[in-house]
C-alpha cells in the first residue's frame, strides 16, 4: 500500500450521477488508505456557508464579557464558549478559542448512571438580539452536515459490501452529534492550535475558511498539509468508525499549526450515546487486509484520562464498547476540571 503524500479529492457527483458501486469502492479505498479527503460537488449552498462563516467571525469578535455569559465552565453538558488554552489534547494545552455545541436532547435526571448519559442536554445560547440569526444558522449547519454525513455513511456501507442503511440502523433515534466553531490565533512556537489526536466520533466534516494549518500524519511520520478550499469540505474518520469496522477504516492523526489567525468549523457525526461499537461482520477480504497491514492491525485509540496520568500518551488504549463511553473518555481527558466541578461523584 502506497503511503499518502497528499489529500485525495472525492466528488459527491461520482455516486449521485455516476456509477454508485464504483464510487463506493473508491471512497472505501481512500478511507482505508488515507482516512482524509476533500469532498467537492457536495451541494451545500455556498451563500449559506458564507453567511455561516460571517456569523462565526462576528461571534468571536464579541467582547470577552459577552462570550463569558455562555462559558463552558457553567455547563454540566460540556457546551459553551471557552478561551484560548482551556482544552487539553493528549494532556497538552490547545491554543484555540472555541464554541462547543451538541445535539439538544432532553437531559436525563441528575446523577444518572452510567455517567456518559449526563452529557445529553441543552446548549448555551446568547440572546437573539446579541447576534441576530446566529442560532438559526448553527441549527441549519447541524442539519445540513448531518444529512451529508448520513449520505457518506450510506456510500461507505455500500463500499464495504453492506446494506446502505447499515449505519443509519445502528445509530438509533436519540442521536448525539457535536459542532465546534473555532478561532485560532497564530500558533506559538513549539505549540499547536490543537495537538495531535484522533477524532472520537464516526465522521468529521470540516469547513476551513481561507487559511491553512490543518495537517494529517501519514504512516511515514510526515505531516501532510490539508489545503483550505472554499468549495470543499474536509472529511476524516473518527475512532468509532475504526472500532465498528474492526480497524479497516482507521482514524488518521491530525493537528493544527497556524502561521496566521484562522477560522474553521467542524461537525462530528454521532449516534445515540448507547450505540454499540461492536465490529460489523465484514467480508473476509477486509479482515485479511487489516491483518496484513501494520498500520491498521496496530491502530489504537486515544489514551484515557487514567492512562495519561500514568504516563501514557497518543493512541495507547482500546475502544470502549459503547459510543457514550468513548465520548466520556474524551471529555474526562480534555476537561478534567469540568468533570470534577459538575460530576464529582465519578471524577477520577
Amino acid at each position: 500500500m502506497a503511503v499518502f503524500t497528499e489529500i485525495p479529492e472525492i466528488s459527491a457527483a461520482s455516486w449521485r450521477r455516476g456509477d454508485p458501486d464504483a464510487a463506493a469502492r473508491d471512497l472505501v479505498r481512500v478511507c482505508h488508505e488515507v482516512g482524509f479527503f476533500t469532498l467537492v460537488d457536495h451541494g451545500i449552498d455556498e451563500s449559506f456557508l458564507d453567511r455561516y462563516f460571517a456569523l462565526l467571525r462576528s461571534f468571536f469578535a464579541l467582547p470577552h464579557d459577552v462570550k463569558q455569559r455562555i462559558a463552558k465552565v457553567n455547563s454540566p453538558y460540556f457546551r459553551g464558549w471557552e478561551d484560548i488554552g482551556s482544552e487539553l489534547t493528549d494532556n497538552k494545552v490547545d491554543h484555540r478559542e472555541q464554541l462547543d455545541l451538541s445535539t439538544e436532547n432532553p437531559p436525563y435526571p441528575a446523577g444518572t448512571s452510567p455517567a456518559f448519559l449526563r452529557i445529553d442536554g441543552p446548549n448555551q445560547w446568547l440572546p437573539e438580539s446579541t447576534l441576530p440569526g446566529f442560532r438559526a444558522a448553527v441549527v441549519e449547519f447541524f442539519r445540513t452536515m448531518g444529512e451529508l454525513a448520513d449520505e457518506l455513511m450510506s456510500v461507505l456501507a455500500r463500499g464495504l459490501g453492506l446494506p446502505p442503511t447499515t449505519f443509519r440502523d445502528r445509530f438509533g433515534e436519540r442521536r448525539y452529534s457535536l459542532v465546534k466553531l473555532i478561532s485560532y490565533p497564530t500558533t506559538p512556537k513549539g505549540g499547536a492550535g490543537v495537538n495531535e489526536h484522533n477524532d472520537a466520533g464516526f465522521l468529521t466534516l470540516l469547513l476551513q475558511h481561507g487559511v491553512g494549518g490543518l495537517q494529517a500524519l501519514n504512516p511515514n511520520g510526515d505531516w501532510i498539509e490539508v489545503p483550505p478550499r472554499d468549495d470543499a469540505i474536509v472529511v476524516n474518520l473518527g475512532e468509532m468508525l475504526q472500532s465498528m469496522t474492526g480497524n479497516y477504516l482507521v482514524a488518521t492523526k491530525h493537528r493544527v499549526v497556524a502561521d496566521q489567525p484562522r477560522f474553521s468549523s467542524a461537525y462530528f457525526h454521532g449516534p445515540d450515546l448507547r450505540t454499540s461499537l461492536a465490529p460489523l461482520e465484514l467480508d473476509s477480504r477486509f479482515v485479511e487486509a487489516v491483518a496484513a497491514s501494520p498500520r491498521h492491525r496496530e491502530a489504537g485509540f486515544m489514551a484515557k484520562r487514567d492512562e495519561l496520568l500514568s504516563g501514557a500518551s497518543g493512541t495507547s488504549s482500546t475502544s470502549a464498547s459503547l459510543f457514550g463511553e468513548q465520548l466520556w473518555n474524551y471529555y474526562t481527558r480534555s476537561y478534567p476540571d469540568l468533570v470534577a466541578a459538575h460530576h464529582a461523584d465519578v471524577a477520577g
